[in-house]
C-alpha cells in the first residue's frame, strides 16, 4: 500500500507540474487564438481573461496518467483509458465552444456520443440505485439513458457553478475529498486515480484563477474545464458505485456533488416556472444571489465551499445511522430547503430591483414635469432676468 501511495503521489506531482507548465504556454497564446472571455453586462470581470484553465488542467491529468503508465492500475486501466480518450473529444469541443459559441444541440449530441462510447466499450453504467430493505433497485435498460442524463447533468452543474473565481474548482476538490473519505480504507484505489490526478492538476489553475499569481496570470476555467470536472467526477462516482463489490453506496453519490446538483435543480425549476429555457443564462445562481445580498466574492466562495464540505459528512452520518431510505429522504429535504431559500432570496432581490426602478421612474417623471428655467443675460449692463420656456 505504501508503494502504491508513493506511485500515485509522484503522478500527482507530475500533474501539478504539467498543469502549471500548460498555463505558462497557453496564457500567452490565448489572445491570438481567440480564447478570451470579454466583459459584458452579464459577465462583470474587469478585463478580457484567458479561457485556458480547463485545457491546462487536462494537460496536467494526461501527463500524470502517461507517467503512471501500467503501474498499479490493473483492471481499471482500460476503463480510465476510455474515459480520458472520450474526455479529449469533449475538451476540444469545450474549447471550440469558448471560441465560437456553439449551439447547445451540438454540444449535447457530442456529449451523448462520448457517454455512449464509454458505456458500449466498458459496460459501465448506472444499472442499480442501490438496495432498500434488501431489495435491489435495478434499472435494466433504463440505466443507459439514466447514465447519459446523469453525466450531462453533472457536466452542466459544474459549468453553472463557474460564476465566481475559484468556486467550480474548489467544489471539484470537495467532491474528490468526499470520494477519498468514502474510500478511505482502500485508498489509493485504482478507480480513484483519475480523479486524484484531476485534483492535483487543479492547484495551479486555482492559484492563477484566484489572483494569487498576479493580475497578468489570471485565467478562467472555460467550458473545456467544466467538462473535465463534471465528466471525470461523474464517471468516477458511477464506476465506484456500480462495481462488484461496491466501493461507494449509490445513496451516497449525490452527497459527493450535493451543492452543484442542488443549485442546478433549483435554477432549472425557477427558469421553467418563469417560462424560459433551462439553458437561458442569468444571474440567479446561489453565488450571484449571495453577492447581490452584500457578500463579496471571497466571502461568498468561503461560505459556499464550507457548506459543500459539510454536506458529504451529513450524508455519511445519516446513511450509517439511519439507512438508505432515510439518506434519500434527507437529501430530498435538504434540496427542497435549499430551493426554497434561494427562490425566496431571488424574489426578495427582484422585488427590491422593481421598487428601485419604480422610484427612479417617478423621480425622472417629476423632473420632466418641472418647467425648465433658462438664463439669458441682457446687454448694456441691465440686470439679469430668468425666462420660462
Amino acid at each position: 500500500m505504501i508503494s502504491a501511495a508513493h506511485t500515485v503521489l509522484s503522478a500527482c506531482f507530475v500533474s501539478i507540474g504539467a498543469s502549471a507548465l500548460g498555463l505558462c504556454v497557453l496564457v500567452p497564446i490565448s489572445k491570438p487564438v481567440g480564447l478570451l472571455d470579454h466583459p459584458d453586462k452579464r459577465k462583470r470581470h474587469a478585463f478580457a481573461t484567458p479561457l485556458v484553465g480547463g485545457l491546462a488542467i487536462f494537460i496536467g491529468m494526461l501527463a500524470g496518467w502517461l507517467w503512471l503508465g501500467q503501474r498499479f492500475l490493473g483492471p481499471a486501466q482500460r476503463f480510465d483509458d476510455i474515459v480520458l480518450a472520450s474526455a479529449c473529444v469533449l475538451v476540444a469541443l469545450g474549447a471550440l465552444d469558448d471560441r465560437y459559441q456553439l449551439r447547445v444541440s451540438v454540444r449535447v449530441v457530442v456529449q451523448v456520443v462520448a457517454i455512449l462510447t464509454v458505456i458500449a466499450t466498458t459496460g459501465t453504467y448506472v444499472h442499480s440505485l442501490g438496495a432498500l430493505h434488501g431489495y435491489e433497485l435495478k434499472l435494466g435498460w433504463l440505466g443507459i439513458p439514466f447514465t447519459v442524463l446523469a453525466v450531462i447533468g453533472l457536466i452542466n452543474a459544474f459549468n453553472l457553478m463557474d460564476g465566481i473565481d475559484g468556486l467550480a474548482g474548489c467544489l471539484a476538490l470537495v467532491s474528490t475529498g468526499a470520494i477519498a473519505l468514502l474510500m478511505a480504507p482502500d485508498m489509493p484505489a485504482p478507480l480513484t486515480v483519475i480523479v486524484l490526478l484531476l485534483a492535483a492538476a487543479l492547484y495551479p489553475f486555482l492559484m492563477a484563477n484566484l489572483g494569487l499569481l498576479g493580475k497578468k496570470a489570471k485565467v478562467f476555467l472555460g467550458d473545456s474545464g467544466s467538462v473535465v470536472l463534471g465528466y471525470v467526477i461523474a464517471w468516477t462516482l458511477i464506476a465506484l458505485s456500480q462495481s462488484t463489490p461496491r466501493h461507494i453506496s449509490p445513496g451516497l453519490v449525490l452527497w459527493c456533488v450535493a451543492l452543484p446538483v442542488m443549485d442546478t435543480l433549483a435554477v432549472i425549476y425557477r427558469r421553467l416556472k418563469r417560462g424560459v429555457s433551462p439553458f437561458t443564462p442569468d444571474r440567479t445562481h446561489i453565488h450571484h444571489l449571495l453577492m447581490n445580498a452584500g457578500l463579496g466574492p471571497r466571502r461568498t466562495l468561503v461560505y459556499l465551499v464550507g457548506f459543500s464540505i459539510v454536506l458529504p459528512f451529513v450524508g455519511v452520518v445519516i446513511h450509517a445511522e439511519l439507512g438508505a431510505i432515510a439518506n434519500l429522504v434527507a437529501f430530498v429535504v435538504v434540496a427542497a430547503i435549499y430551493g426554497a431559500f434561494t427562490t425566496h432570496l431571488e424574489r426578495t432581490q427582484a422585488a427590491l430591483i422593481r421598487s428601485a426602478d419604480a422610484s427612479a421612474r417617478r423621480v425622472s417623471g417629476n423632473f420632466a414635469s418641472q418647467p425648465v428655467i433658462r438664463f439669458r443675460p441682457k446687454s448694456h449692463g441691465q440686470p439679469l432676468r430668468n425666462r420660462r420656456d
